[in-house]
């Protein structure tokens, strides 16, 4: 069965699982101690270190190993903004972060901090200038993800750390996406990472803080880790960790040509395959495994039991399912359809006939979906009226699009279709729809219940 959901994680690497098991024999004791085990898993603990350093492009002493991405991105805000609390409390993050750190953002936020979010364009990028505006004498952090998990598009973090840089502000990069493909270029000051991502044994982080970074833990004294990572390490985890980091590197360059031949297969033909679909994220600028497209008229949770089914295993980058009520912030920020988004992730190894099955099977499930929820061919009608109102107060994604598509022809090309929706997700989609579609998005107007949708139909 086809697993494409490396971005969430990836399978355990051969050499991460035969390093797990030799260390278990070898770095069972406290790396604290004196005596002979103790010496012996110090030893595989500095090594890791060692390695792991080499790979993220810091000193071994900058490096200290967490037992999550996301504890590492905690704490990393964490210190760091209490470290300069004597400069601010503003926090700089872009508006397509991981949760860990719009999270800890919010944190911040709730305890007296300031947070500004830099936008995105339609493709998920920040430019360097939006950060320029967003930094000043009183920001203390900033924050940007090296490539997007949910899109894949790679941002501009060197030219992001040379503004940050100019300002005297340190720049937090959450490699956890990236750091398989290559180390993250720029003058980064902090950079947090994840095993599981990479192909690593969960629950193992990575934290590294630069020389002269002022950082202060935000937690009980402990003498593990340079004082920012409390408790017993889990040395075996690390120690696989650390192997396959570099084993996988080792294999990067030749493993990424190959991947993104085979994604740009997906992101050519699933268009063609697929009616009223949108491939999202950056084109060129982008992961070389993952991509992300979105189909009208789809319910993504039911398309991914679809799929499963079928034996493939992916994800969604959207949250617009039926079982919760918001899109996700990134498609939000970027502004485009979330309803019907799929996210393929390759892991290494994956071939050419997998991937061809993948699209063999996508048109068929994506039109079943579609039949479920009632989505048919198009029929030419008599426009009834210059002007339509659709009550779609409690139907939940993709429904309110899906009734706007079906009423846009009851009126004459110039006429107007308002749809009453009290589904946030209305507010994403109705306006992705028009984009797709060639008609014209009006705005919105709050009612008693829900929001007003107008549409002008075009063509």
């Amino acid at each position: 069965m086809p697993y494409f959901d490396s971005a969430s994680a990836a399978p355990l690497h051969p050499v991460a699982r035969q390093a797990l098991q030799a260390s278990l024999d070898e770095g069972w004791a406290d790396p604290a101690r004196l005596y002979r085990e103790g010496r012996r898993a110090r030893l595989l603990l500095d090594a890791a270190r060692e390695a792991a350093a080499e790979a993220v492009g810091c000193r071994a002493d900058e490096l200290v190993f967490t037992p999550s991405g996301t504890h590492a991105v905690h704490t990393g805000v964490a210190g760091v903004l209490a470290g300069r609390r004597r400069v601010g409390g503003h926090l700089v993050v872009s508006a397509v972060e991981h949760s860990s750190v719009l999270h800890a953002a919010e944190v911040h936020e709730a305890s007296g901090g300031t947070v500004t979010e830099v936008p995105v364009d339609r493709y998920g990028a920040v430019t360097a200038a939006g950060y320029a505006d967003a930094v000043g004498p009183s920001t203390a952090l900033a924050c940007l993800q090296s490539a997007n998990h949910e899109v894949g598009t790679v941002q501009p973090v060197a030219e992001v750390a040379g503004v940050c840089a100019e300002a005297g502000v340190p720049l937090l990069v959450d490699a956890a996406q990236s750091l398989a493909w290559g180390p993250v270029e720029g003058a980064w000051s902090v950079l947090a990472a994840s095993a599981h991502k990479w192909g690593g044994p969960p629950g193992v982080g990575l934290l590294a803080v630069r020389k002269g970074v002022r950082f202060s833990p935000q937690h009980p004294a402990d003498e593990r880790e340079s004082g920012r990572s409390p408790g017993f390490a889990n040395l075996p985890a690390i120690v696989a960790a650390a192997a396959s980091l570099r084993a996988v590197r080792a294999e990067a360059d030749a493993e990424a040509a190959r991947l993104r031949i085979l994604v740009d297969r997906i992101r050519r033909r699933v268009v063609r395959l697929v009616p009223d679909v949108e491939v999202v994220g950056h084109p060129d600028r982008r992961l070389p495994h993952l991509v992300t497209f979105s189909c009208l008229y789809v319910d993504g949770e039911i398309l991914l039991h679809e799929l499963d089914r079928a034996g493939y295993s992916v994800s969604s980058g959207s949250s617009c399912t039926s079982s919760t009520l918001t899109p996700s912030h990134v498609l939000r920020a970027m502004g485009v359809l979330s309803e019907g988004n799929v996210r393929v992730s390759l892991p290494p190894g994956t071939t050419a006939e997998e991937v061809n099955g993948f699209l063999e099977v996508l048109p068929g499930a994506v039109s079943g979906v579609r039949e479920r929820l009632g989505v048919s061919e198009a029929v030419t009608v008599a426009p009834e009226s210059e002007s339509l109102e659709l009550d779609a107060l409690g139907l939940r994604c993709p429904q309110p699009v899906i009734e706007l598509a079906a009423a846009i022809g009851r009126v004459p090309v110039g006429g107007t279709v308002t749809v009453v929706s009290d589904d946030e997700v209305a507010r994403l989609d109705i306006p992705a729809w028009c984009g797709m579609r060639g008609h014209a998005y009006l705005g919105e107007a709050e009612r008693p219940r829900g929001v007003a949708y107008t549409v002008r139909r075009l063509v």
